[in-house]
């Protein structure tokens, strides 16, 4: 009864990890998304029946999916170690929640917008990208405290010294910082702003040239620095995940290395050992 047990879990592994099966999954995925956008046109009000049964079928899809996930795992328990499973599992079992309930429509609806997001669970690459973004924030936030100390410094110097150019600009600190938040995304910064400006105070390029300075190329590239580093960082534990890719390779090398070098050094103490032996039986004969 294990061997018969063993060899389903083999086959629904193979079933789970075959591309074929990843790319039906992606394209269900992608039909619930559109089917989601389609119930926000009145046109397709008079498919409403077939578009119910549709949802329902791409529910119980996913139930399966999700089902044959777990029983290829050895143990039910492994399957919840990893954050993305239980995303999954949260996502598609709230999935049933039953849409006629008045009280719980906007939420079941919500939840089946959130299906959307399982690509991201399914997809690799768009793993690595947003486990990317959420632990390069820590870093990012500090340099994001950065622009904030800058942008605030600015703004006080800006209502100093331009509040009588344009009132709707410079009034306050809180409207100023906001007009540099417009210069630097370079939204008709120049024409709204700097012009107008400097036609009252010619030199005001300087305060706002070095703004850009500031934002546009220091803290900027320091935030794709920061962004690039851990993306970089991330590749390297997918592939040592993997086992495919440089860094997996890398890796095995230096383990190998490291397995050669131990053995390197257990056959020069074996040697050194009989050497000392036969030397010692030299000079007792």
């Amino acid at each position: 009864m294990s061997e018969k047990a063993s060899n389903w879990r083999d086959h629904l592994e193979q079933l789970r990890s075959s591309r074929l099966f990843e790319t039906l999954v992606i394209s269900i995925i992608i039909v619930a998304a559109l089917l989601i956008g389609m119930k926000t046109f009145e046109q397709t009000s008079r498919f409403e029946r077939i578009m119910y049964w549709l949802d329902w079928g791409i529910i119980l899809f996913f139930l399966a999916e999700i089902i044959i996930r777990i029983a290829a795992e050895k143990q039910i328990l492994h399957f919840f170690k990893k954050g993305w499973n239980i995303f999954d599992f949260v996502i598609i079992t709230a999935s049933l929640l039953p849409v006629e309930n008045a009280e719980l429509v906007f939420v079941a609806r919500l939840l089946r917008i959130f299906r959307v997001l399982r690509l991201v669970s399914i997809i690799p690459e768009l793993r690595i990208l947003l486990e990317t973004l959420v632990k390069s924030l820590p870093r990012t936030s500090y340099v994001a405290l950065l622009m904030l100390i800058i942008f605030y410094i600015y703004g006080a110097v800006g209502t100093f010294l331009f509040q009588d150019v344009d009132e709707k600009l410079w009034e306050n600190i809180a409207l100023a910082m906001l007009t540099l938040f417009q210069v630097a995304t370079f939204e008709s910064w120049a024409t709204a702003v700097l012009y107008p400006t400097m036609e009252h105070y010619p030199y005001s390029w300087i305060y706002f040239l070095t703004f850009i300075f500031f934002n546009a190329f220091i803290f900027l590239n320091m935030m794709i620095g920061i962004v690039l580093d851990v993306m970089q960082k991330q590749s390297a534990k997918h592939e040592l995940e993997t086992g495919e890719g440089e860094a997996a390779d890398v890796h095995w090398l230096r383990k190998h290395v490291a397995q050669q070098q131990a053995q390197l050094n257990r056959i020069e103490a074996l040697l050194n050992s009989k050497a000392e032996q036969k030397i010692r039986k030299t000079m007792n004969e």
